[in-house]
C-alpha cells in the first residue's frame, strides 16, 4: 500500500462517525441523482443549442447534487463578489484555484454557460464522459504539453466568441488544503491570445471537502470573485503571475489552514472524492 494510500485511510478513519454517515447518506443521495437524470438530461439536451444544453445538463444536475450537500452533508457556500459574475454574454476565462471536486460541481450553479479543460481521460467514464461530450468541453492530453496549449487556445476562443465561458484551473490538479503549486499557463495564454475579459476565483473547498479522504466535514466552503479585467495588453506572464498572485493571497485569507509553505510537483495531488 502506497503512503498516499495509508494517509488516506487513516485521515478517513479519524473523522467522527456522524461526518462518516453523512458522507455516506451523501454519495448515495449523488449515485442516485446521477441515475434519474442521466437519460432525460441527454435526450432533452440532444434538442437544445448548446447554451441551453450546457445549463440543462450541468447546470440542473451541479444545482441537486448541492442541494443534497448542504441538507445532508452540512456543507454550505458563501459567495463574496457575486456582482462580478459575467452576466453580459461575453465569453469570460474563469481562472480558478482547485482543491477539490467541490468546484466542479458548485461553479456550474454560478456561472453558466460554461464549459472546461478537462483532462481526455473524463471522456471514457461511463455516464460522465457520455454527459461531457454533449456540453463541448476542450479535452487535452496532459502528456503532451505543447498540443494541449494549442487545444486550449484554439478551442477556447472558439468557445469565447460563442459567449461562452471558459474555466480553468491553473494548477491542474487538485492541490489539498494548506499547500501551494505553481500555476500553468494555459489559462493566461487563451486570456491573452483571445483578448477575452477575465475572472479569477479562490476558494477554501479543501477544507470541507478534502482530495485526501471521502469523508466531508460540515461547515461553509468560501468562494470569492474578483472583478472582471481586461487582457488586452496584457502578456501571458503578466496575466499568469497577477492570477497566482490573488488567488494565493485571497486563499490565504479566507482558509481556516494556513499555508504551510510546501509546494506541490507532481502532475496530480492524491485520490478524488
Amino acid at each position: 500500500m502506497s503512503n498516499t494510500s495509508q494517509t488516506a485511510i487513516e485521515n478517513a478513519a479519524s473523522q467522527p462517525f456522524s461526518h462518516k454517515l453523512r458522507s455516506v447518506l451523501f454519495y448515495i443521495w449523488l449515485a442516485l441523482v446521477t441515475i434519474f437524470w442521466f437519460v432525460p438530461s441527454m435526450l432533452i439536451g440532444m434538442l437544445l443549442p448548446l447554451k441551453a444544453r450546457n445549463f440543462w445538463i450541468m447546470g440542473i444536475y451541479c444545482r441537486m447534487c448541492m442541494f443534497g450537500l448542504r441538507w445532508i452533508a452540512g456543507i454550505r457556500c458563501e459567495v463574496e463578489g457575486a456582482e462580478n459574475i459575467p452576466r453580459d454574454g461575453r465569453g469570460h476565462v474563469i481562472l480558478s484555484k482547485h482543491q477539490s471536486t467541490w468546484e466542479t460541481f458548485m461553479l456550474p450553479t454560478l456561472i453558466y454557460p460554461h464549459v472546461q479543460v478537462v483532462k481526455k481521460e473524463l471522456a471514457y467514464l461511463p455516464l460522465f464522459g457520455w454527459a461531457l461530450w454533449m456540453i463541448r468541453p476542450i479535452f487535452i492530453d496532459r502528456s503532451k504539453k505543447a498540443n494541449a496549449l494549442k487545444q486550449v487556445v484554439q478551442q477556447g476562443s472558439e468557445r469565447l466568441s460563442a459567449g461562452v465561458h471558459v474555466l480553468v484551473f491553473p494548477e491542474g490538479s487538485r492541490i489539498p488544503s494548506g499547500k501551494r503549486k505553481v500555476f500553468s499557463k494555459g489559462g493566461a495564454m487563451l486570456a491573452s491570445k483571445s483578448g477575452a475579459p477575465v475572472v479569477m476565483v479562490a476558494h477554501n473547498s479543501g477544507d470541507h471537502w478534502p482530495n485526501t479522504h471521502w469523508v466531508k466535514s460540515p461547515g461553509v466552503i468560501k468562494v470569492v470573485f474578483s472583478e472582471p479585467f481586461e487582457s488586452a495588453g496584457m502578456t501571458t506572464a503578466e496575466l499568469n503571475a497577477k492570477n497566482e498572485a490573488w488567488i494565493n493571497e485571497t486563499v490565504e485569507r479566507i482558509s481556516e489552514v494556513p499555508f504551510t509553505g510546501e509546494y506541490v510537483e507532481a502532475a496530480t495531488s492524491g485520490k478524488r472524492f
